[in-house]
């Protein structure tokens, strides 16, 4: 991984925790006449360029969609390529990333996937979990509302009583309980939507939509969105009051 490294900046203009729809591969492919498939391929490759370039800006979180819970209904020959994409993802890259201090998560319903998919998720948490310097989410078979309906479910498993669910409890039950909730929601593609994506987590992150198509995703870009969360003026839901002047002295 060789994206440039970023000047320094202060720590509150970078985001703790960068979400990402990875959207456009295969409109990507389409404008060059290739299967859709290779834009996937070209997707991974962005992907690891941003982790980097992520990590060398001080992002501590990096989390992405790789494929969404509606992402079956896609015709079968591409969602079998994705899947065997993930098994030559984590044989190309996994032990340059690890090397590069990332972690890698997955979060999403592991059920529907093979035996295969499931043991390389497994191998590739298992040899970074030592890692430190960012943590890579890898959102598959994941929705939103998924998420929030597995918490519930667990809530109930536990035999929590309806007064002990509140806010916290339920984002402790959540599948990205172990990370900050996202401060910059990324999508690229030229689409303005969340899609069924981190609904609970994003709920005061800043949104930034970019008509780059994911495969050309890049530092330059990455910078361009760090740059505009720079200048947002984050309330939480707050009115922000006006700052005290000095008092001046009477004549």
């Amino acid at each position: 991984m060789d994206s440039p490294r970023a000047p320094a900046a202060s720590s509150a203009a970078v985001p703790r925790h960068v979400a990402i729809v990875m959207d456009g591969n295969g409109r990507w492919a389409k404008r060059r006449f290739m299967p859709r498939f290779f834009g996937h391929k070209q997707g991974v490759d962005a992907l690891v360029r941003t982790v980097q370039a992520c990590a060398d800006r001080g992002v501590e979180y990096l989390t992405v969609f790789a494929f969404s819970s509606e992402n079956w209904k896609r015709p079968s020959e591409e969602v079998s390529g994705l899947m065997g994409l993930v098994l030559v993802a984590v044989s190309k890259y996994l032990t340059k990333l690890s090397k590069e201090g990332v972690r890698i998560r997955i979060v999403g319903d592991r059920e529907a996937v093979s035996d295969r998919v499931r043991d390389a998720w497994h191998t590739a948490e298992s040899q970074t979990a030592h890692n430190t310097r960012i943590t890579l989410s890898v959102a598959f078979n994941y929705g939103g509302r998924w998420d929030v309906v597995q918490a519930c479910r667990r809530a109930v498993a536990e035999g929590l009583a309806p007064a002990e669910i509140d806010e916290a409890r339920l984002s402790s039950l959540m599948a990205l309980s172990y990370a900050p909730d996202p401060d910059l929601f990324i999508r690229t593609g030229g689409e303005v939507r969340i899609s069924n994506f981190l609904l609970w987590q994003v709920a005061y992150a800043e949104l930034y939509f970019s008509d780059c198509l994911w495969p050309d995703f890049d530092a330059a870009e990455l910078d361009q969105a760090l740059a505009a969360y720079a200048r947002r003026d984050r309330r939480f839901g707050l009115v922000k009051t006006a700052e005290p002047q000095p008092a001046t002295s009477g004549a």
